[in-house]
């Protein structure tokens, strides 16, 4: 049997359920929807750093990569503003996730460089605009 086959939507699936997670938490704490930031019920004020604009590349940039339009630049963005919550907002209170309660910022950031580095997989927009962009690249030019 063949798994090579299921590797794109595979990838596509990978893709969807991460991004739609990453995407719930932007919209919980802009919006206090879905328990609300931290399960408070809150949303986080307007412009205050670096939460809420986390929580707008939450909301943007998933949404991108769930639809998996500009996959691979949105996953990199989404990507790096985990590493930053890591690093900077829960990494100096323990150095292991587990102690410092950093594991979905290392899961989030880590999902998405896979998605980065290896595409968004056969069920995306990115797919769809490169077939059009080949298939019009391969007419014929009228006369």
């Amino acid at each position: 049997m063949n798994v090579d086959r299921y590797a794109g939507p595979v990838l596509s699936l990978f893709r969807l359920v991460t991004s739609l997670l990453f995407v719930c938490h932007g919209l919980a704490s802009l919006f206090g929807v879905l328990g609300g930031n931290r399960g408070t019920g809150q949303a986080i004020p307007f412009g205050t750093w670096p939460t809420w604009w986390a929580a707008v590349i939450q909301l943007v940039f998933g949404g991108l990569v769930m639809a998996g339009l500009l996959t691979r630049v949105a996953a990199t963005l989404s990507s790096g503003s985990m590493a930053y919550a890591y690093f900077v907002v829960h990494q100096p209170h323990a150095l292991l996730p587990i102690r410092n309660g950093g594991e979905l910022a290392v899961l989030f950031c880590w999902s998405f460089f896979v998605i980065a580095v290896f595409g968004p997989g056969t069920w995306a927009l990115d797919a769809v605009v490169r077939r059009h962009r080949t298939t019009r690249a391969h007419a014929p030019v009228p006369a």
